[in-house]
């Protein structure tokens, strides 16, 4: 084990014991739940958290209150999944993404442009089919409570803006290691590579990567336009979170304080996803002037061959299907 994971795990281990003991202390008058995340503080999801954490008092007649950790406080997204299933952690706002390794239709959100924009995604979100995708989550002992959303994926690299495929050739791209995104980048003849979003800074610098795969809200916020210059706005995935509770943590809830914790979470997943239809175009102009931006207007048609490989990959799951075919009017 090296030093680096020693100490992470020591320090979520030490996390949790923390606010274990508040929790006793603070029994007598409100049960607090704890809700990990790996966006930073000024992530839309982390203010999406935030907001839950505000209002859950209220909602729960004092029941009930809300401890947020961001940044991988409690560790990296897969960690926060296995504490969740063992009743270890309470809740999670997670990337669909990563979220898609225990519901795999939740794949079907990263069919390559089937999105315009974040308003167009948002909607797909009150589907029969996206709701499915939540509930597929019961059989790794998790409840999912609804969707919020990032921005749309773009390309950021190192030195120039990629202007397509041929640009990316056997470039290391950092990807979130999920099959469609990787069925995506390998399609368009780059290297996927998975590195923990809080090490992607440094990988950026060092050379280790080339670009990554990213929205704009994680760019800003973790200020990459200081290691890489070169923009392309392409719009070719949305990127959703899902908010997970843990089974454990809400099968011990009352009707009462689950149905306030649905309350609130409902509203705060909405006015994330409202935030976040300006954060597009406040981000992008904060971007000016910092890194060279390219639009890539013909990105559906110069990226077809990858686009056609994860629609290929995501064939045969019915609930996938029945989602694309909801979008598309099909």
């Amino acid at each position: 084990m090296s030093i680096t994971t020693f100490t992470r795990r020591a320090a979520v281990a030490a996390a949790l014991a923390t606010t274990a003991l508040a929790s006793l202390a603070g029994a007598a008058d409100a049960r607090e739940l704890r809700m990990g995340l790996i966006t930073p503080p000024s992530h839309v999801w982390t203010q999406v958290a935030n907001r839950i954490a505000e209002r859950l008092p209220e909602a729960t007649g004092g029941n009930l209150t809300l401890a947020v950790f961001p940044a991988g406080q409690l560790g990296v997204e897969q960690e926060m999944f296995q504490q969740m299933s063992g009743g270890l952690l309470d809740s999670g706002l997670m990337t669909a993404a990563i979220t898609s390794l225990r519901a795999p239709s939740m794949q079907g959100w990263f069919t390559p442009y089937l999105f315009a924009d974040v308003t167009a995604a948002a909607a797909a979100a009150e589907t029969p089919a996206a709701g499915e995708m939540l509930a597929q989550l019961g059989a790794a002992g998790l409840v999912g409570l609804g969707y919020t959303f990032a921005g749309q994926r773009h390309i950021l690299m190192k030195a120039a803006p990629a202007n397509g495929p041929a640009d990316l050739a056997q470039k290391k791209i950092r990807i979130v290691p999920f099959p469609a995104m990787k069925t995506w980048w390998e399609a368009v003849g780059a290297v996927p590579t998975p590195v923990n979003l809080t090490e992607v800074y440094q990988g950026l610098q060092s050379g280790l990567l080339d670009g990554i795969d990213i929205d704009l809200d994680a760019m800003v916020g973790l200020k990459f336009d200081e290691v890489a210059k070169g923009l392309t706005i392409t719009s070719h995935m949305p990127f959703p979170a899902a908010l997970v509770v843990s089974k454990v943590t809400w099968d011990s809830l009352s009707d009462e304080d689950r149905a306030g914790f649905s309350e609130v979470a409902r509203e705060a997943l909405a006015w994330g996803t409202a935030q976040q239809v300006e954060a597009e175009k406040a981000n992008l102009a904060a971007l000016e002037g910092k890194v060279e931006i390219v639009t890539l207007e013909n990105g559906a048609e110069a990226f077809a061959q990858a686009n056609q490989a994860v629609r290929d990959s995501l064939a045969g799951d019915p609930t996938i299907e029945a989602f694309i075919a909801g979008v598309e009017g099909k």
